[in-house]
């Protein structure tokens, strides 16, 4: 299993002082390297349009002087041509840098979610048991659409803003040094506020989402439970949670608000103080005859540039210390390494093997001595022990009480999880040193719960095999006697199911997942609990269907039905995660044992089969 957390999230990082680490904001450069090209034509565009942005206050400087030096217009309209020029090449470059970095963001964050969901797939169930679905589907949305904003739009800005702050203060201090150091006094403490700020505002935007987070995910749950919630007549009890938590985010909202309205009013104060400043130097200066009326007109525009830039980037540095938080959470996903992966010298799977003219499509399973504990239960070993061994083309069925290891045997033959002592054998090839989904693939499971996605019958059925041929998924169908309620549905094969089949009975989601497995044409067949959802004529016919796939092949039965264990090759008892006993149906009765108790008390179900219909068991014998 993968390494992880708990799944409170992930902080986000910060540095000795408290600041937010900006450095995982640089993972980001992986995913722009392949579109390099764009991004520097998209600066190169940045940079001229920014740059013609700072012959403005030039323009205006000399408009000013024309107007009060010269007779005619003659020179005022040869500026307004040459201004119209410059509006019109900035107007193109600011389209062209608009377009790349849009379009940047856009490719980054498709590739991110790509990425992010791919490795998803590889992660092994364990991880997924730690963490809500909700703070999974946060990261896929929510944070990358963060880094679309950083990328797309934020990133442009910044330079930008950065570019004219720089350019600016330059020209600044070209036009008059003395104004210019006057005008920067208001410099460090706008940055003192803005590290005070951002800091508070961190604070405040963490526990907002972590609010956020938490309504969500009871949002989730009571929308996937909605029958349940309704039932229990919990409805005006849920309404009241999610009000009163979103009351308190509204309450942590209200607080930034409070802080960011503080923050911006206090900068425009500081900074329209800083003008007036100038202005009342700058115009004694020109009552002095030290500047011209142009000289202070382009140096008003440029500290409002300036002072422009400035704030923009105050407000900036609050969005990409997010982003950067963001990108952690995302690339602590993508940095996951999981256990459960192919071992350097994977070896294929067996082949099938020829036996005395038979066809032994099956595998031989075997679990040697095997030890296993969860990692959030390390001191709580689920199994202990186990040693076990099925032939090729027989079946054998694990019985025991809840918590006995039964289901953790069969994730542990299919590489949901691994063994921390032992080995489980597949062919006599130790599962760790196959292909994971080469030994996958050669295993079906039908579980008491089928898992079905919302989609048409066809394709939940086509699951197992997308590239199947019709006739083989209609086979499928019919050998799971699920052709009958497919042909009375009014779209037929094209129905669609709802969200885990929520439009289906129980029965016809159990049959369609039968079908799955019946096309998956299976080694080795994993039934837990397969017939459970069936009312006894459905289960006679299902279980006709399961014993023509079972011949030939290795079959694992987890059942609490009699009628479904006794008849199986092998019966493994489990209890406390030890096995305890192990035989047929009549070795086991004839002497006090575990499986014994079981039946006198009458643990396993023995519905009636329905006059007419063939018990299907005998088949497996």
């Amino acid at each position: 299993m993968a390494r992880f957390a708990p799944s409170s999230g992930p902080p986000q990082p910060t540095d000795a002082l408290g600041r937010t680490d900006l450095a995982p904001l640089w993972s980001l450069l992986a995913l722009v390297k392949p579109y390099r090209w764009r991004f520097w034509l998209a600066t190169i565009a940045l940079f001229v349009s920014s740059g013609l942005g700072l012959v403005y206050p030039q323009a205006a400087r000399q408009a000013v002087d024309i107007g009060l030096a010269a007779p005619t217009l003659d020179r005022l309209n040869w500026l307004v041509l040459f201004l119209i020029a410059v509006f019109l090449v900035q107007a193109v470059f600011i389209w062209i840098r608009h377009f790349l970095m849009s379009w940047l963001g856009e490719r980054v964050v498709a590739d991110l979610r790509v990425q992010v969901f791919d490795k998803l797939l590889t992660l092994p169930p364990s991880w997924f048991h730690v963490r809500h679905t909700g703070e999974i589907l946060s990261r896929l949305s929510s944070d990358v659409t963060v880094v679309d904003h950083l990328v797309g739009s934020e990133l442009s800005l910044a330079l930008r803003h950065s570019l004219t702050l720089f350019g600016g203060i330059v020209l600044l201090f070209v036009e008059n040094p003395k104004l210019t150091l006057l005008m920067l006094a208001i410099v460090p403490p706008v940055v003192v506020g803005v590290v005070f700020f951002g800091r508070r505002v961190r604070r405040l935007s963490r526990a907002i989402q972590d609010r956020h987070a938490v309504t969500s995910t009871r949002v989730e749950e009571v929308v996937s439970a909605m029958q349940t919630v309704q039932a229990f007549v919990r409805e005006q009890r849920e309404a009241q949670t999610y009000r009163a938590n979103i009351g308190a985010a509204f309450d942590q909202s209200l607080q930034l608000v409070r802080w960011r309205a503080t923050f911006f009013a206090s900068t425009t104060l500081a900074v329209s103080l800083a003008i007036a400043a100038v202005v009342w130097v700058g115009g004694g200066a020109v009552v002095s005859k030290e500047l011209s009326g142009g000289d202070l007109t382009a140096f008003l525009l440029y500290t409002a540039m300036v002072a422009a830039s400035v704030g923009a980037l105050a407000s900036l540095g609050g969005t990409i210390q997010r982003a950067a938080g963001a990108t952690e959470r995302i690339f602590d996903i993508l940095r996951t390494q999981p256990d459960i992966a192919d071992a350097p010298d994977a070896v294929p799977l067996p082949v099938t093997r020829n036996v005395d003219g038979r066809n032994l499509q099956g595998a031989v399973v075997a679990f040697e001595d095997v030890e296993f504990a969860y990692p959030t239960r390390s001191d709580h070993p689920v199994l202990r022990g186990i040693s076990l061994r099925v032939e090729a083309g027989r079946s054998v069925a694990l019985v025991g009480a809840s918590g006995s290891g039964k289901t953790t045997l069969t994730a542990l033959l299919q590489r949901f999880q691994d063994v921390q002592g032992g080995r489980v054998t597949f062919d006599g090839v130790d599962v760790r040193r196959l292909k994971v989904a080469e030994l996958r693939r050669a295993i079906a499971i039908v579980s008491q719960e089928p898992v079905l996605f919302s989609g048409t019958i066809r394709d939940n059925i086509a699951f197992a095999r997308p590239d199947a041929a019709e006739a083989d998924i209609v086979s499928a169908a019919r050998d799971a006697h699920a052709i009958e309620f497919i042909d009375r549905f009014p779209d037929g094969w094209a129905t669609l199911i709802g969200e885990r089949g929520v439009q289906l009975s129980g029965g016809q989601r159990q049959r369609i997942a039968i079908a799955r497995a019946v096309l998956a044409n299976p080694r080795v067949l994993i039934l837990d609990e397969a017939t459970s959802s069936l009312d006894a004529e459905s289960e006679a016919l299902v279980q006709q269907a399961l014993a023509r796939l079972m011949v030939g092949r290795t079959t694992i039965v987890i059942a609490h039905r009699l009628s479904t264990v006794r008849d199986a090759h092998q019966i493994a008892v489990l209890e406390r995660g030890r096995l305890v006993d192990q035989g047929t149906h009549d070795s086991l009765m004839d002497h006090d044992g575990t499986y014994r108790r079981l039946v006198e008390h009458q643990v396993f179900a023995t519905d009636p089969v329905p006059d007419g219909v063939a018990a299907a068991p005998a088949a497996l014998a």
